[in-house]
């Protein structure tokens, strides 16, 4: 059986932003959106934005997470990221 896969689109970063300020676990995401828990893990893991400026605004946010996916070599993206320096968490 040949399996299918598809970028995790800015809908769908949107949705897990949403739901991750409202408190819903990873595993409950997943489930709404049909994907693997490890693939919300990563994409939360990866594209959490880090002000060390301003430690209160760190987190994950869709738009930020959008554009470094599509600076890491995800999908492409039509906006660049208005001059705010993205870091990754390592």
């Amino acid at each position: 059986m040949k399996r299918t896969y598809s970028h995790i689109d800015l809908n769908e970063r949107r949705r897990i932003a949403r739901w991750r300020h409202a408190g819903l676990s990873i595993d409950t995401i997943a489930e709404k959106l049909g994907r693997h828990r490890s693939t919300i893990f990563r994409e939360v893991r990866r594209n959490v934005y880090i002000d060390k400026e301003w430690p209160e605004l760190s987190g994950y946010h869709c738009v930020t997470a959008h554009d470094m996916a599509c600076e890491s070599g995800g999908a492409k993206v039509g906006h660049g990221s208005g001059g705010i320096m993205l870091l990754r968490a390592e």
